[in-house]
């Protein structure tokens, strides 16, 4: 294992997520865009600075590929953060913040996150390093790996204009038109699919062990994340938008995150409060029970 080559890139990572210590969702969302492609951008320097048999256009590609995905993933999420911050100056957010103040999560609760979001970032660039590192000469499978990201970059993409432009034609409803037709998380699946790309590209490039056990639970860990979010989301519209008939019927219909697979559901649906009685039907209840006396 290329271990001084892995704490460099750890400590990159580690550098460009620490922004998750002013806000902390900002550990897995911006800090997680700059991270990605702090990370890319750092293996071409170290490429550049002891170059290896792997083809120079290969490494740039690929870093190229992060640095993409990082500046969208980032880009997306400052354009909203600064539309959040222009909201949050009204007087209507201001009286909702005041009553709804997240509490300050100790220090060392978030650097223990901080450590462990670092650890996984590394290992979600580290197909790529490992390529570099092991001196793979081959091309053709890392190129196939490199059109699935991209076919995941940009599903990713289509998913969150489309979704932007549905909520501006309907706030009252989820976005069901476009990608959404296919499943209801698209934007997902794009993520799946790009980390996919990620990991079929080092598969002929893993030397050992452990460089297989690094890429794969990296993959695992995504794969994982990502149904976690599709649940956590699940769980928030069916709050919203539950009583909905439109909404039951599209979900009813419509795969969560994976096309033509019939999985439609990851979270359960809440339990129904009973409804109140009326005061004619309580009469009537107790009379018939004096009846059966």
């Amino acid at each position: 294992m290329p271990w001084a080559l892995l704490g460099i890139l750890l400590a990159v990572c580690a550098v460009l997520c620490a922004v998750g210590f002013y806000k902390f969702v900002y550990f897995l969302s911006l800090g997680y865009g700059f991270a990605v492609a702090g990370g890319g951008i750092a293996i071409l320097v170290m490429y550049l600075i002891s170059p290896s048999a792997t083809p120079l256009w290969l490494v740039i590609i690929q870093a190229a590929l992060f640095v993409l995905y990082g500046a969208r993933l980032s880009g997306f999420l400052l354009v909203r953060e600064l539309k959040n911050a222009a909201f949050k100056k009204t007087d209507v957010a201001k009286a909702t913040l005041a009553k709804n103040k997240e509490k300050k999560m100790p220090v060392f609760v978030l650097a223990f996150i901080w450590i462990f979001v670092s650890v996984l970032y590394v290992a979600q660039v580290s197909p790529m390093l490992f390529r570099y590192t092991d001196n793979a000469e081959d091309f053709i499978v890392p190129l196939v790996g490199v059109g699935i990201s991209v076919l995941g970059l940009v599903l990713e993409s289509i998913a969150d204009h489309q979704k932007s432009k549905q909520k501006k034609e309907r706030p009252d409803m989820v976005a069901t038109k476009g990608l959404y037709k296919m499943v209801r998380c698209p934007n997902y699946l794009g993520e799946i699919i790009f980390w996919t790309g990620v990991f079929v590209s080092g598969v002929t490039a893993y030397a050992n062990v452990g460089q297989w056990i690094v890429a794969s639970l990296a993959y695992i860990a995504i794969v994982y994340i990502m149904f976690n979010g599709a649940q956590r989301l699940e769980k928030r519209q069916m709050t919203r938008y539950g009583d909905n008939e439109e909404y039951n019927a599209y979900t009813s219909k419509t795969p969560i995150i994976i096309p033509l697979v019939p999985l439609y559901h990851l979270a359960k649906k809440p339990a129904e409060k009973p409804a109140e009685k009326t005061e004619e039907a309580a009469s009537t209840e107790e009379k018939q029970e004096k009846k059966g006396e």
